[in-house]
């Protein structure tokens, strides 16, 4: 049986953590149960996908994703001014995280970026966006997707 590379057409199973340059865990499954995704389903962010590929089962890696690979860059229209009436009964503070409804009722989260008396920021970029990512992997299983 020949080795099993990470590619098209493949399910991956692979225990994984995801740093900030600092070294903060961001997320990891390396204390739980490993994750299993197939190439392209959408599950994993292509760029992380990309950084896989070629990788074989039993390989252990720490592989440095850009911003561009990983979130993207913060976009300042992301950023979106509401009235402050909307948020009458809360207490506000930079940082909160505030969920929201889109245009398909999913949800949404917002975290306040700024506030006055007249107005509220609130930015809807993902909050890891702008981000390089260490990303360590430990791959678990390679097999050929169903």
């Amino acid at each position: 049986m020949s080795e099993q590379i990470i590619g098209p057409g493949k399910t991956v199973t692979l225990h994984f953590a995801i740093k900030l340059n600092d070294g903060q865990v961001v997320d990891s499954n390396f204390e739980g149960n490993p994750a299993t995704f197939t190439v392209g389903d959408g599950n994993l962010p292509e760029g992380f996908e990309q950084a896989l590929m070629g990788l074989a089962e039993g390989a252990k890696e720490s592989l440095r994703i850009l911003p561009e690979n990983a979130f993207g860059m913060p976009n300042p229209s992301n950023v979106q001014r509401f009235p402050r009436t909307q948020f009458q009964d809360m207490q506000l503070e930079k940082g909160l995280v505030i969920s929201f409804q889109d245009l398909n009722q999913g949800e949404l989260p917002g975290v306040v970026d700024r506030f006055d008396e007249q107005s509220v920021h609130i930015d809807f970029n993902h909050p890891l966006a702008g981000h390089e990512l260490d990303f360590e992997v430990a791959i678990l299983d390679v097999a050929d997707a169903e």
